[in-house]
């Protein structure tokens, strides 16, 4: 089976992807033990300014990795526990696909290090996918589009140590960003209905939400000078963020609800990419779905970019998820800026769990 462009439907003519045969099998995540309180900050920034930002964000607590911990070191932790959970042993794994922005090392491929950390089979394929925040839904994508290729189990790890990025002086990114790794097990399975993707990208917008320096383009000195900020915290122009998200996530929802045939009711949970609760609400208004709908836990673990949506489905609705069927909206958006959702049909994960590192 190959996969190929739903017909266009609505009048914005984006194209959606109808990827059938593949099943959600479990999700873990894991934080790290380091918990951060709002209280942590106030002797930096002082009590009003940690009050005034967490009336925008939400975050009331998040996790941060001591030194020597990185996102590696969480998915491969959540890795370990679903593979035991769920019973594969590591030689039927087909693929592993490695989605972050805060990899090991420039090279090798951080999934090459995870391929032998997790014993994994000289036939498994193993690469990197440096997206954020929709980063989930396109490995999602991936793994659906492989397995329709004729792989037959995928593990998906998604996750973010980006406190290592942020410049302890920015109130704006400090308190809002958490650290978290993800483990996904999907599987081939003829019975499972199509999963439905729609996905896209606005490149213009990259400069907004940025870590300047680490890469080849600008070094460090010049981008100092050409930003006036230190070039290796993260960058983000929260009003542009802000404008482009409504901008560009109801737009979203809709056409990938209209590929899927589906409205806004019949959806059990949409699981939005935790950004900040200020947001949040204001999309959850803009789509018409009820606010029982949409599962937020910003406030508990912050902004974890690409494991936002598989933290959502391991805590706030693991219960829902391993009882029974459900039919959910994934939907990830934000850095890129690059967007993503994707409609599933999941009949009853074999686990669904979250682990305190």
């Amino acid at each position: 089976m190959t996969h190929q462009p739903l017909a266009v439907r609505g009048e914005t003519g984006t194209p959606g992807f109808s990827l059938p045969g593949v099943r959600l099998a479990g999700v873990v995540s894991a934080v790290p033990s380091r918990k951060l309180v709002n209280d942590d900050f106030v002797a930096r920034f002082g009590a009003d300014a940690v009050r005034d930002v967490t009336k925008m964000v939400g975050v009331e607590t998040r996790y941060w990795v001591p030194p020597g911990q990185t996102t590696s070191d969480l998915c491969h932790a959540a890795a370990e526990r679903l593979l035991a959970k769920l019973d594969w042993s590591a030689d039927t794994i087909d693929v592993l696909i490695f989605v972050s922005q805060t990899p090991d090392q420039r090279l090798p491929a951080t999934a090459c290090v995870l391929h032998a950390r997790l014993g994994l089979a000289r036939h498994c394929q193993a690469f990197d996918v440096g997206l954020g925040c929709s980063g989930y839904v396109y490995g999602l994508w991936l793994a659906s589009t492989l397995i329709n290729a004729g792989c037959s189990r995928v593990l998906l790890l998604a996750g973010e140590t980006s406190s290592r990025l942020l410049d302890p002086d920015d109130r704006g990114t400090a308190l809002l960003f958490g650290d978290a790794g993800t483990a996904t097990a999907i599987t081939a399975d003829p019975d499972a209905p199509a999963s439905i993707f729609v996905l896209g990208t606005d490149g213009g917008g990259a400069a907004n939400l940025i870590v300047p320096a680490g890469g080849f383009r600008i070094p460090a000195p010049d981008a100092r000078r050409a930003t006036g900020f230190d070039p290796e915290h993260l960058y983000m122009d929260g009003g542009e963020v802000f404008t482009f998200t409504l901008r560009a996530v109801p737009k979203l929802v809709a056409d990938a609800l209209a590929h899927a045939g589906c409205g806004v009711a019949d959806i059990d949970a949409f699981v939005l990419h935790q950004a900040n609760r200020f947001m949040l609400n204001h999309i959850v208004k803009k789509i018409g779905a009820r606010p029982d709908q949409a599962p937020i836990n910003i406030d508990r673990f912050g902004n974890t970019s690409s494991a936002t949506l598989p933290l959502v489905l391991s805590t706030d609705l693991a219960t829902r998820l391993t009882a029974g069927p459900a039919r959910l909206a994934l939907v990830g958006f934000g850095v890129g800026y690059s967007w993503g959702a994707a409609v599933i049909e999941t009949c009853g994960l074999g686990c669904a769990e979250i682990l305190y590192l």
